[in-house]
């Protein structure tokens, strides 16, 4: 967002290090430190104070961060003579970036990110590490997957304190260790695939090195240590070991021993709670369980975050948060901006699990709040959509409310963009008169990307939808936004180019069985040599993603995409083959696969679920 500078003379107190942060945030808003221009006296307060009388500006600040979220205030307000604002936070706001799911995002992005934060008033920052993070002495841990190096990551410690943001290391100390179990040199450390094996001497030296390495470059004395989802726990290596035990038993005696590094290390841990619900759920469930205080084994010392990203109602968000309270006696929760779908986020679910998961947190008096930004199955969606959803958890927190328009107004100048586009996002899975689930919602453009031309999983719950015009009108409208030029001109212009492919590969799926079943040889060539123009827009994608993901991530993990859009094209091509050599007559050519009725695949109770895994939408076969 292009604006004349404006000329600020700052007096009174001012956090640590404000020349250097204001030299890094001053020209997102326009605003230069200067000995001439508009006097700005600054004060410590209770809250964010930002008060302006013609060309007379006052701001407080509790926080250092506050103070530069007090500065986007102003520029909001700039064109009015007169503003007041005062703000006292609900509770602390963090935001967690996923970097352990193929796309580790570059040290420039990650700086990005936190002048963002800074302006949003955003308190802690994580960095989501299974694995990708060095640790000496241990070269399989993040090898080859874009690992952050010690000096990397003090670096980014230094910045996020110029803004007197808190970066916190997080990483796994139980399960999701898959990315270092599988490697063959690190199998002993298994229990199973992805559970490290406990009660090993071995693993618990393991442990302490990557404790170690994780805290050292940062000079938050939290961490975050994982422990959720240890499915199988006890099952693998360890039941051979030792025989039969009860998980409680374990997770409580491996959490002590943990602890005990911790302590030594001078940390505070926190981990996620689901776990403790697991155990006592009769689902291996998360929000069924209801764990008693007296077995559920909690280690004092260890705070616990509960995670939901899936409920609409608040009263679910309420009750989660009395059964931690009987657990623990200040728990935190971590909600989600939805960028796991596939290459799109979803903001429709993101806005309707937020809001009343905020409203619960701030009623209960939940100190802390995390946004998360997973990156499941590849990272298919670009973190830079997440944005709004950080403006979100940012503006609640301040506010205790939500508002669209006052997030819009906030957006644009944080971010310097119009919010409409990215909120707009979630109509690419979302084609009009799809009925989605409540709980795992529809995600069609990733289904329908890597649909096979000839095996049609989802032929059946698609029938009838107007898919290709709908891809049609969104390739329009990103086309448009992209053409507007901004910030954030390689989003649009991926997103015009999904939009494509989605429209010419819609055309063939609401059309080719029908030609085949008909035996209407002329309908069905048309369409296959349709099918060369997709080529060529799966290649145009292709390339444009590779761009937008070299401009924000390190190169590892773009093989994974590379591959998918490699396998995409390969069976377009032989759609392409396979069909006209059925249109001229070809004895050996029988279309088998689109004469096969179709059955439902993703219809559940409600609506259309999502498929979220790549492997699960290309094929039957494995």
């Amino acid at each position: 967002m292009k604006q004349e500078p404006e000329y600020l003379v700052f007096s009174g107190e001012m956090p640590p290090q404000f020349d250097e942060a204001m030299a890094e945030l001053g020209p997102l808003l326009g605003f230069v430190p200067a000995s001439e221009g508009i006097p700005v006296e600054v004060f410590r307060a209770k809250a964010v104070v930002v008060e302006k009388q013609g060309p007379h500006v006052r701001m407080g600040w509790h926080k250092p961060v506050q103070l530069y979220r007090a500065l986007s205030l102003l520029r909001g307000a700039w064109d009015q003579d007169e503003f007041r604002r005062e703000e006292q936070p609900c509770f602390e706001t963090g935001m967690m970036f996923d970097v352990s799911r193929n796309a580790c995002l570059r040290p420039d992005t990650l700086r990005s990110f936190l002048r963002r934060m800074a302006l949003m008033g955003l308190d802690v920052g994580m960095l989501y590490t299974e694995d990708t993070y060095e640790v000496p002495g241990e070269p399989y841990i993040g090898y080859m997957r874009g690992r952050y190096s010690q000096k990397e990551l003090r670096e980014l410690d230094d910045y996020a304190a110029l803004f007197g943001i808190e970066l916190i290391p997080c990483i796994q100390t139980l399960g999701h260790l898959n990315r270092v179990l599988h490697w063959p040199a690190m199998a002993h450390y298994a229990d199973n695939d992805e559970v490290l094996l406990t009660d090993s001497e071995e693993s618990y030296a393991l442990l302490r090195r990557m404790l170690k390495a994780a805290s050292a470059p940062y000079r938050s004395r939290r961490i975050h240590i994982g422990m959720d989802e240890a499915d199988g726990l006890g099952l693998g290596a360890h039941l051979a070991a030792h025989g039969y035990e009860d998980p409680h038993a374990i997770i409580r005696r491996h959490l002590l021993r943990v602890k005990e590094t911790t302590d030594e290390l001078g940390l505070k841990p926190m981990i996620w709670s689901d776990m403790y619900f697991r155990l006592s759920s009769p689902t291996n469930g998360y929000y069924d369980g209801d764990p008693q205080p007296e077995t559920a084994g909690v280690v004092p010392g260890v705070q616990l975050i509960y995670w939901d990203y899936y409920h609409h109602n608040e009263s679910d968000y309420s009750a989660m948060l009395e059964k931690h309270q009987r657990l623990t006696e200040r728990p935190l929760f971590a909600g989600g901006i939805w960028t796991w779908a596939g290459p799109t986020p979803d903001y429709d679910k993101t806005l309707a699990t937020t809001i009343p998961a905020l409203s619960a947190c701030k009623k209960a008096g939940v100190p802390f709040v995390l946004a998360t930004a997973w990156g499941d199955d590849g990272a298919e969606t670009n973190l830079l959509t997440a944005l709004p959803g950080m403006q979100l958890y940012a503006e609640f927190a301040y506010t205790g409310t939500y508002d669209a328009a006052w997030l819009a107004r906030r957006f644009a100048t944080c971010c310097g963009a119009d919010i409409a586009p990215f909120l707009g996002l979630s109509r690419f899975n979302r084609v009009p008169g799809m009925n989605s689930a409540l709980r795992m919602p529809v995600n069609a453009a990733k289904f329908l990307l890597y649909q096979d031309p000839l095996v049609q999983l989802f032929a059946k719950d698609t029938e009838g939808l107007p898919m290709a015009r709908h891809y049609e009108k969104l390739a329009v409208e990103y086309e448009a936004c992209a053409a507007a030029g901004g910030p954030y001109v390689k989003v649009m212009e991926f997103y015009t180019k999904l939009a494509r492919v989605l429209a010419g590969k819609c055309r063939w799926h609401e059309n080719i069985k029908a030609a085949v079943a008909q035996d209407d040889r002329e309908r069905a060539k048309d369409l296959a040599e349709g099918l060369l123009e997709s080529l060529e827009q799966v290649e145009a994608l292709r390339l444009s993603w590779r761009v937008l993901w070299q401009s924000t991530n390190k190169a590892y993990g773009f093989e994974i995409i590379d591959g998918r859009m490699g396998a995409l094209r390969a069976r377009l091509e032989t759609a392409h083959s396979r069909v006209l050599a059925w249109v001229r007559g070809e004895a050996d050519e029988t279309l088998p696969e689109l004469k096969e009725p179709g059955l439902p695949y993703i219809q559940r109770e409600g609506g259309l679920a999502g498929s979220y895994l790549w492997s699960e939408i290309v094929s039957a076969c494995r």
